[in-house]
């Protein structure tokens, strides 16, 4: 039998749950048809879920159809809990992106497709709400071929198998693929195994069209993905698996949830140092059953491991990418008289579920702070506290999460040595691509420096968020080499290499900000605003005045459609203001599209006032040492003083 995991994904409100529902039904492994506006969707068996009528924890479900046996994994579909969508992307072995026949590619849906591409998932499309009045199908293939990929073809023809399919069908199909199209051509006609190599490939991406609520095109598409998929197989023996999410179940055990890529995971083995696997469960729904092992391609959950977290490879697996969306919103705790360090706990666990969440401690005024996606995460956090831990909080005004990059190279140069210690380091920092975060390599000579000490280097490199010396905000974009240095026989040690590479970082930093090669960042949106006629020309004027820009405007029956960017700061409390304006009429939808150039750089840098030589946990000074005593050297005498010569000519 053969044996995927699919993930659900969707934009809200596409019908996303209400599929995964159909489908259950269809194969019986539901009695009942769920619905999420009653509040009984097998999938969102959550208390904050029946409540607010959305996903908002991924969940998993088992499901059987004639010789396929497929592991459903249902994820939000609101764009403020895209993070725990994007966890569950590397352990898929196909997507299925539902679309809405009404609405058509969403801005969010577009955001979907890049991470499937990023993640490398093949793709199967289910067109929902077919049944809706005014549905164009042509319209819609065409807007997915358009905004997507050329590849997104219709795959429902006549019983959906290769013998029936329509010459122009298949001569589509093989356009997708050069090689393929010439044997076509030649006379060699398409096979199942080319076209399923052909979607692994994610050259071709099938599309079904249906109803979830109606039940219309459900058992086409269970055809589709037993006919279309392929098993993924593993040649390595050796236990491997990768984590995708974290969760605590009622009687507060962690839940450890992984999809084995390898070999047998089975209770009782020891899967990180000291940890066990005290048991497995496979959960169906919110029920769940102990097995006493779970074979490669399998979804289950151990319990017994502390120190997972998602996107971690266990076992022989590899880790996935660093997550792509990041919060981009910061909001102070008010605690209402709650306990602090109650509270603080209460965060850390969630935390602990969501590592976006960011929870931070400042000790000198007694504050605690997360980092958030958006508005609706917000309150469902809120009810979370509420709800499992009884601290009933609120929250401060939010502020924006700024980062900071470099526009030019620079050699940071970092010297410690007091009495007895002797470490130097010099590193390469150049702007790296938009979203790469900050990447460490070293292009360093072991004669000049062991490997030892390069790798100590590397490791400090690694060991912190490294900070802007604009405001003092994390620093992004860069990539830093390790290029020379030096070490004594006699009195260096690890620590000497820790001090030394942060004082590089910081040094060469504040090297830059003396040439204007610093850059500030802020988040922005892509927003889509709908509006009636009347209001358009209020709605461009706002656009302007929160320096975004949009598209030349479309019309859709009466109303019109402005799509765009705009900075978080101007328009994070607009969709208050567009319903006010537009008398409940108008429709704001923003995701953020990552970091751009902040467009009041200066305002913010001076409000800030931040004093990057102040911040002595990130110096940019070093220390020297001359007559048996060290003394500190300010960053910008350091290069003249350094013991080993500049290689790049600053």
């Amino acid at each position: 039998m053969k044996h995927i995991v699919a993930g659900v994904i969707a934009h809200v409100d596409a019908g996303k749950t209400t599929l995964s529902e159909a489908l259950l039904y269809k194969t019986g492994a539901v009695r009942t048809f769920g619905r999420v506006d009653n509040g009984d969707a097998f999938l969102d068996p959550d208390a904050l879920e029946k409540q607010r009528g959305i996903t908002i924890f991924s969940h998993q479900a088992n499901l059987q159809y004639q010789d396929l046996s497929l592991t459903l994994l249902d994820t939000p579909g609101h764009v403020d809990f895209a993070a725990q969508t994007e966890q569950i992307l590397p352990v898929l072995d196909y997507a299925i992106l539902v679309v809405s026949a009404t609405d058509g590619v969403q801005g969010y849906t577009r955001t979907l497709w890049h991470l499937l591409k990023r993640y490398d998932v093949p793709t199967i499309i289910f067109v929902n709400k077919m049944d809706a009045g005014g549905v164009d199908r042509d319209a819609i293939l065409q807007q997915l071929q358009t905004e997507l990929a050329p590849g997104c073809l219709p795959f429902d023809w006549n019983g959906g198998d290769i013998d029936s399919m329509p010459e122009e069908n298949a001569e589509t199909i093989a356009l997708q693929d050069d090689a393929i199209l010439n044997d076509y051509l030649d006379g060699t006609k398409l096979t199942v195994a080319t076209i399923q190599q052909m979607i692994k490939r994610r050259e071709v991406f099938p599309c079904f069209f249906g109803s979830g609520l109606k039940m219309t095109g459900i058992e086409t598409l269970l055809t589709g993905l037993k006919r279309w998929t392929i098993e993924t197989q593993s040649e390595e023996s050796k236990f491997g698996a990768r984590v995708f999410k974290i969760s605590h179940d009622e009687q507060g055990n962690r839940l450890t949830w992984a999809r084995v890529t390898s070999g047998v995971l089975k209770t009782k083995a020891e899967i990180l140092p000291e940890q066990k696997a005290n048991q497995l469960r496979v959960y169906n729904g919110a029920k769940s059953q102990m097995v006493s092992e779970i074979t490669a391609g399998g979804v289950g959950v151990i319990l017994g491991l502390t120190e997972t977290r998602p996107g971690q490879g266990l076992g022989v697996a590899t880790g996935s990418l660093v997550p792509l969306l990041q919060p981009v919103l910061n909001y102070a705790v008010n605690l209402n008289g709650v306990d602090a360090h109650a509270c603080l706990m209460a965060l850390r666990q969630l935390e602990d579920e969501d590592p976006q969440l960011h929870v931070t401690w400042s000790e000198q005024v007694q504050e605690i702070r997360v980092q958030i996606m958006g508005p609706i995460q917000l309150e469902v956090l809120q009810d979370q506290l509420k709800t499992r831990f009884n601290l009933d909080v609120g929250f401060g005004e939010g502020s924006i999460l700024y980062r900071e990059t470099i526009t030019q190279p620079i050699e940071g140069v970092g010297h410690f040595e007091p009495l007895r210690h002797y470490a130097e380091v010099h590193l390469k920092m150049e702007p790296s691509e938009t979203g790469s975060g900050v990447t460490f390599d070293t292009d360093c000579s072991v004669d000049v420096l062991g490997k030892n000490w390069q790798h100590q280097v590397l490791t400090s490199l690694n060991a912190k968020d490294h900070l802007g010396v604009l405001i003092g905000a994390p620093l992004t974009d860069v990539h830093i080499t390790l290029i020379t240095g030096r070490a004594s026989i006699v009195h260096s040690v690890g620590g000497d290499f820790r001090e030394a590479t942060w004082r590089a970082v910081r040094q060469g930093l504040m090297m830059l900000l003396a040439n204007g090669g610093n850059q500030l960042l802020e988040p922005w949106y892509q927003f889509r605003l709908t509006v009636d006629a009347d209001n358009v020309g209020r709605a461009m004027n706002d656009i302007q005045r929160m320096h975004g820009s949009f598209e030349t405007p479309t019309t859709n029956s009466a109303n019109t459609i402005l799509s765009g960017v705009a900075p978080v700061s101007e328009m994070q409390d607009y969709a208050r203001i567009v319903q006010a304006y537009t008398h409940g009429f108008g429709q704001l939808e923003c995701i953020v599209d990552g970091y751009r150039p902040c467009h009041n750089a200066d305002e913010v840098i001076a409000a800030t006032n931040y004093k990057p030589v102040s911040d002595l946990e990130n110096t940019p000074d070093s220390v020297f040492c001359a007559h048996g005593a060290g003394y500190p050297v300010a960053w910008n005498k350091v290069p003249a003083a350094a013991h080993v010569p500049y290689v790049m000519e600053n």
